[in-house]
C-alpha cells in the first residue's frame, strides 16, 4: 500500500533505513554504495531506494529538513512499511571549539524545545533518547571501521534563523549541555519510542558557530562519505545480529 507521501508497496523497503535529510544524499548513497538499488519512491522528489550492502537489504530515503518532515516520512516507514529501525545521517552546527568541520556525533539524547512531542502524541518531555541497541551498534561499527566518534547530546531546533533576542548557541551549552545543533532528530526519536521501534541520529559536522567556518552545499551533499559508509557498516550489522 502507498501513502500521500510514498509510493512504496509494502515490501519495497527494507527493516532499516538510512535517513538523511537531503533526498539528493539519498541518491548519492543508493547509487554510490548500494548494489542493484531499486528506487521506491519520488513523491515531492523525497527519494528512497532500496538495494543491498554486504549482502544486506537496506533502504535509504531522504527526510526533508525540520520536524514537521521527518515526523511524516518516519512514522509512516514505522507505521505503515514496518521498518524497525531508521539511522539519520545528517549535517550539524558545533556549539563547542572541540568541534571541528567533518567530525562525526552519535547523538546520545537530543534537547529541543519544540512542542512536536506534545502535539504528537500529548508528551511533555524535553529530552528524547535514541535506541539504547542501535547506538550501541553504531559504535561498534565505528571501533570497526576505526571512525573517531563523538557521543554527546544535541540540539534539534525547529528554527534555522535565530534573531538576537533570543538565547543563542553558549546558552544553549551551557544550560542544556548541547554540542551541536540540527533540526531533525528529536521528533524522530518520538515517534520511534511512541511506535516501538529504533532510532538513532549520526552527525557530521557542516559548521562552527564558534569559527564560522563551514563547508558548501555541494560537499554536503557528496563529501559526508566517512558517515555515510559508518551508517551503512551499521545498518549491516544491525541485520546480522537480527535487528536485536
Amino acid at each position: 500500500m502507498s501513502t500521500a507521501h510514498n509510493h512504496a508497496e509494502k515490501g519495497e523497503i527494507a527493516k532499516v533505513v538510512l535517513m538523511p535529510g537531503d533526498p539528493l544524499r539519498a541518491k548519492y548513497i543508493a547509487e554510490t554504495y548500494l548494489e542493484d538499488p531499486v528506487q521506491f519512491n519520488a513523491v515531492r522528489n523525497m527519494f528512497g531506494y532500496t538495494g543491498t550492502y554486504k549482502g544486506k537489504r537496506i533502504s535509504v530515503m531522504g527526510s526533508g529538513m525540520g520536524m514537521a518532515s521527518i515526523g511524516i516520512y518516519s512514522y509512516e516507514l514505522f507505521k505503515f512499511y514496518d521498518v524497525e529501525a531508521i539511522i539519520r545521517i545528517g549535517s550539524a552546527g558545533a556549539y563547542v571549539d572541540d568541534l571541528h568541520l567533518f567530525d562525526l556525533i552519535l547523538a546520545d539524547s537530543a534537547w529541543s524545545e519544540s512542542t512536536y512531542p506534545y502535539a504528537q502524541a500529548g508528551v511533555k518531555e524535553a529530552i528524547m533518547k535514541p535506541s539504547a541497541q542501535l547506538n550501541a551498534t553504531i559504535k561498534e561499527a565505528a571501533s570497526t571501521l576505526k571512525k573517531e566518534l563523538r557521543c554527546a547530546r544535541i540540539h534539534s531546533s525547529d528554527v534555522f534563523y535565530h534573531e538576537a533576542n533570543v538565547p543563542d548557541h553558549e546558552d544553549f551549552y551551557r544550560d542544556h549541555g548541547c554540542v551541536c545543533v540540527e533540526m531533525e532528530s528529536f521528533a524522530l526519536f518520538h515517534n520511534a519510542h511512541i511506535l516501538g521501534k529504533h532510532a538513532a541520529c549520526l552527525l557530521t559536522i557542516s559548521d562552527s558557530l564558534v569559527s564560522n567556518e563551514e563547508i558548501s552545499a555541494q560537499q554536503r551533499e557528496r563529501s559526508f562519505d566517512e558517515m555515510m559508509i559508518l551508517g551503512l557498516q551499521s545498518a549491516s550489522a544491525w541485520m546480522e545480529k537480527g535487528g536485536q
